[in-house]
């Protein structure tokens, strides 16, 4: 199965449990339908690069966060189809790492 990376952009002023219930969400299609969920990062609040509308209203802010996960393509149409009706997500996108896990490059330490 091909190693993907969703980046995800949530409304900023979300209730944790909510950005936490949108988080779980995602990660439960994900392994209901046979993928492998491999890690999660927080990025926290930041200013969007420009205002976006979305969802009859403009978003300045944006909470940024990112999951790893094993999936076939199908997965992630669903999964894409999914995150781009619900009101809690600002932005998304998929990024193809590779087609095994062994063959992704380790990436750059982030403190240099």
């Amino acid at each position: 199965m091909p190693f993907y990376e969703l980046v995800c952009i949530a409304r900023s002023h979300l209730v944790e449990s909510n950005l936490k219930d949108l988080i779980r969400t995602s990660a439960t299609q994900v392994l209901h339908r046979g993928g492998v969920v491999r890690g999660f990062d927080n990025w926290g609040d930041k200013q969007l690069p420009h205002r976006v509308k979305r969802h009859q209203q403009y978003h300045t802010n944006g909470h940024y966060w990112m999951m790893h996960f094993d999936a076939n393509p199908l997965i992630v149409q669903d999964l894409s189809k999914k995150l781009l009706v619900d009101s809690r997500v600002l932005r998304h996108t998929f990024v193809k790492l590779g087609d095994k896990l062994d063959t992704v490059v380790a990436r750059p330490d982030k403190s240099l």
